[in-house]
């Protein structure tokens, strides 16, 4: 099923989340000089056009970027997404937002290897396009790699498939993030099976999966099936604007969940989760829920925050 763009979506309450902690993960990475891997499995189009296109049509960015934009008291971390995002407008008006793959290839140093997989066939090439628009950019600017391979390759395939050729990295240090569309049910299950057969491999490796949480039983039960898995130990955060709807359709939460998460993001997300409910919640409804744990014990903390 190839029918899913998530340029209907870019910029979004869902996108903040997931790419505010694509970056915090990335940039603890960096903080080793060794080289690492970033494997995108679902990587879309990379770049998207707030004002025109897919994204003009339901304008789901005023649900996460565009409350955030004039904002001047933003924790430091949020503050770093921000500063991202803003440097890809530099009119000041809010004009194009970034997929993960832009964020990651902003955030990685010239060492480390960037891996996109992206299977719709219109999608990849835009994604194509575009990193070939920012490499002649570079190059007009005089900046030339200093290290031999190519360091971003974009590969049309099955995200969950392809994943196993690339594991374990030869760095033997790697970052995955796994974003499916779930517009069908199987993604849940392949989410599950592509993270075992990866842990199998490498066992090391820091694993990001962005969800939604949606009333249907696949949805609720992949949080649950993903703490059972045989990580060192898991990382969940949700982030709710409001509460369901009655017809319960559209997205008001998401979620991320991290196998082996850095040490530091679970206090970064004490800071900065109560900030993005009371920025982007629009009901009482709104909040957010922080837990982690390790799989054989069970054991972890929950933080829930009064609602707002």
């Amino acid at each position: 099923m190839l029918s899913y763009r998530h340029g209907f979506h870019a910029g979004n309450h869902a996108d903040v989340l997931k790419h505010f902690v694509l970056i915090q993960l990335l940039q603890y990475m960096n903080q080793k000089d060794a080289a690492y891997t970033y494997v995108d499995t679902h990587s879309g189009a990379g770049l998207y056009a707030l004002d025109s296109g897919y994204a003009s049509k339901n304008a789901e960015f005023e649900t996460g970027i565009a409350p955030l934009w004039d904002k001047k008291d933003l924790p430091p971390a949020l503050a770093d997404y921000m500063d991202l995002v803003k440097a890809l407008n530099p009119s000041g008006k809010m004009r194009y937002y970034p997929g993960s793959p832009y964020c990651a290839d902003k955030v990685m140093r010239e060492q480390d290897r960037l891996r996109l997989f992206e299977l719709h066939p219109s999608e990849i090439k835009i994604l194509s396009e575009n990193f070939r628009k920012l490499d002649a950019h570079a190059a007009e600017q005089g900046r030339r790699p200093t290290v031999r391979g190519k360091r971003v390759i974009i590969s049309d395939g099955d995200g969950f498939e392809c994943l196993k050729a690339l594991l374990p990295p030869p760095s033997r240090r790697g970052l995955v993030l796994i974003d499916p569309p779930y517009e069908v049910k199987d993604d849940y299950r392949r989410v599950k099976v592509a993270l075992e057969d990866a842990l199998k491999r490498f066992p090391s490796g820091t694993y990001a999966i962005w969800y939604p949480s949606l009333n249907r039983q696949e949805s609720r039960q992949l949080p649950d099936k993903l703490k059972r898995l045989p990580s060192k130990d898991w990382l969940n955060v949700t982030l709710s604007i409001s509460g369901p709807t009655p017809d319960g359709f559209g997205l008001h939460s998401s979620g991320m969940f991290i196998l082996n998460p850095p040490w530091t993001l679970m206090a970064t997300l004490k800071e900065v989760m109560p900030y993005l409910v009371a920025a982007l919640g629009t009901d009482k409804e709104a909040n957010f829920v922080l837990e982690s744990g390790a799989p054989v014990t069970g054991a972890g903390t929950n933080l829930r925050p009064k609602r707002t």
